[in-house]
């Protein structure tokens, strides 16, 4: 899901500037402008924080460790029912059965989901050795 990704590139590599669109989409391999759709949705649910100007681009709105992965689901899944990509059911046997079941199975998944923070995956990342967009910093040791 993109905007999972999305969310924890920017925590993975948070530094004191914002990180921008372009450097997501470089890292990610996805289109600039559909990236740019996930982020406002991101912004709009209080997960992000978009920064304007030159230098602007996206940081987190709150804590990694206060940041579920149900939360970034959420947040992904209104955008898609903002947008109409998720169709009710129309039959009795979908209303009655199906949605009922598909439910349960998603109430289960979120339960789940709930339980992740964006910082456990991100330390995840770094025991696995993903490479962070960081810059090298300066050392001033003598």
């Amino acid at each position: 899901m993109l905007a999972l990704e999305a969310v924890i590139d920017i925590a993975y590599n948070a530094r004191p500037e914002p990180v921008q669109a372009k450097e997501i989409t470089s890292r990610q391999g996805v289109p600039q402008r559909y990236l740019e759709q996930v982020m406002q949705q991101l912004v709009r649910a209080g997960i992000l924080k978009g920064v304007r100007g030159p230098r602007g681009g996206y940081r987190l709105a709150k804590e990694r460790r206060r940041i579920s992965v149900g939360d970034i689901v959420r947040a992904a899944e209104a955008g898609d029912e903002e947008n109409g990509e998720i169709a009710p059911p129309q039959s009795d046997l979908g209303i009655r059965i199906v949605n009922p079941f598909i439910q349960s199975l998603q109430d289960e998944v979120m339960t789940r989901l709930d339980a992740i923070t964006v910082e456990e995956l991100c330390r995840q990342a770094r025991v696995a050795g993903v490479r962070s967009g960081e810059h090298p910093t300066a050392d001033f040791t003598i």
